[in-house]
Parts: C-alpha cells; structure tokens; sequence
C-alpha cells in the first residue's frame, strides 16, 4: 500500500523522505570524518616540524658546527629581536609591497592577454614561437638589466616581478581558454548570448581552474623575484636582509630572513587558495550533487 506525506500541499512518497534523510545523514558523518582527517593531518604536521627542528637543535654543536647551520634557538632570538626593534617589519612590508604591485599588475596583463589570444587564434598563432621564445629566457637574469634601466629603487623590483608572473599567468589563461569546448560555445551562441555574456557566463568560469593555478604558481615566483631583486642591489628589504647578513658571515640572520619568506610564501597560497574556494564554489557544489550532498 502506498501511502503519502502531504506537507505544504506537496505529495511525497515516505521513500523519497527517507531516501533524502539518508543522504543528508550520510553527507554529515562524511564531513565529520572530514574533519577529524584534516586535524590529525594538522597535528601530524605540527609533530613532524617539531621533531625536525629538535633534530636540527641537537645536531647543531656536536655533529654540524653552528657557524655554518645556525640553531633553531638562535634563530628564534634574532627573529624577536628584529620584531622588538621593528627591524623586521620595515624590509618585509619593502618586499611585500614590491611583491604586491609587480604581482597585481602583472596578473591583471597575464590574464587580459591571456584572454584576447585565447580568442584571437590568428594572432595565437602568428605570435606562438616569440612568445615561446621570451618564456624560456631565465627572466631572472635580467634584474640587471632592469636594474641598470630603473635604478635600485621600487622600479626595477616591480619589473622584474611583473614579468615573471605575467607569463607564468598568462600561459595558464590562454590554456584555460583554449580549452572551453567549442560545442558548448556553440550552443550558447545559438541561444542568442552576447559576445560578453559568452565570455562572463561561459569562458570565465570555464577557465577559472586554470587562471587560479596560474596565480598560486606565480605566487612564490613572484617573492623570489622581489628578494633576488634586492639581493642583486638594493638597501632594503628581505634580500637585502639576506644579502647583508650573508657579508657578514650571520648565518642565524640568513635562516631568519629565509623562515619569514618561508611564512609569507605559505601565507599568500593559503589565502589565494581560500580565495578560489569561493570563487570557484560551483565546482564543489557540482561535485557534491544538489544540495552540496
């Protein structure tokens, strides 16, 4: 016999309640497993960096004279002194602000070019061996040059990380692009979407995976143009804190500067990886079905 659930007016079959109960159920234990995975990873991490670092603190002395690997201990004291004298915060918001400026600008060119030659295959093609060309020159090599052109100063920093991140970008954009199907394209166009809707509705997204694994890849590239920069000449900053430190034979002020980039490195990937989390949100809602189940 069947029989029938009426609730605000609607007719639903007890299988399809307990059906969906059930899912709801099953979609709660997995995010609590979830859940209780990510925190034994997080403690598992946190052990294993203890535990390297204690390794570190007892081979430094007795196996590995400390002048050429310093001390964890050592390297905790000079980092709290700069952080007490604010030595720090002046040459890492130098580096984070080169890094910022050459990483926007350069993201926003690496992604407009990436678009229009994506689209323009004439051009994609007529330009492909140049541009393949310039890409594989070690761009680091020319902080330099670009040195030399726009002095010592916030000039050549940005440069030379602006032309890193752009390619890195817009090789990934261009990619992402070219890989929308061309059948789904049509089909849009046949329901009469504009050229922008096309391209806000259809190849964006399509190509967000793409754009953002372009991002999070430049991201540490583009610190380390920033600090190579200051390495090669400047009078602030983290590489010049590295550079300084290594003439003066500080090896726990090299360790220091290198465990802050360490951080911030990490940092910007977590934060840009949040940021694709919601941006890209109706990819996980697709995976999971309707109803994020």
């Amino acid at each position: 016999m069947n029989r029938t659930n009426t609730q605000r007016g609607i007719t639903v079959a007890p299988a399809t309640l307990e059906s969906d109960s059930l899912l709801r159920e099953i979609a709660a234990t997995e995010e609590i497993s979830t859940l209780k995975w990510g925190r034994r990873i997080l403690i598992g991490r946190i052990v294993l960096g203890f535990a390297a670092l204690g390794l570190w603190e007892a081979l430094s002395g007795p196996v590995v004279d400390p002048f050429w690997i310093s001390r964890p201990s050592e390297i905790i004291l000079r980092l709290g002194t700069w952080i007490r004298t604010g030595y720090l915060f002046i040459h890492l918001g130098v580096t984070l602000w080169e890094m910022t400026l050459g990483f926007i600008l350069g993201s926003v060119a690496g992604i407009g070019v990436g678009f229009a030659l994506g689209r323009l295959r004439a051009v994609a093609e007529l330009l492909s061996p140049f541009i393949a060309a310039f890409f594989s020159m070690p761009r680091i090599a020319l902080a330099p040059l670009f040195i030399l052109w726009f002095g010592i100063g916030l000039a050549s920093k940005v440069a030379l990380v602006f032309l890193m991140v752009f390619f890195l970008v817009f090789y990934n954009t261009f990619a992402g692009v070219r890989d929308v199907s061309p059948e789904l394209i049509n089909k849009v166009r046949l329901m009469g979407a504009t050229r922008m809707q096309l391209m806000r509705k259809v190849i964006l997204p399509a190509a967000g995976t793409w754009i953002f694994t372009g991002l999070r890849v430049a991201v540490p590239f583009a610190l380390i143009s920033a600090v190579v920069a200051e390495i090669v000449a400047s009078n602030r900053g983290l590489g010049y804190v590295v550079q300084f430190s290594s003439g003066m034979f500080d090896t726990a002020g090299i360790f220091a500067a290198l465990f802050v980039l360490m951080l911030v490195g990490l940092t910007l990937n977590e934060i840009l990886s949040r940021v694709e989390s919601r941006v890209l949100r109706w990819k996980l809602d697709r995976r999971h079905g309707p109803d994020g189940i």
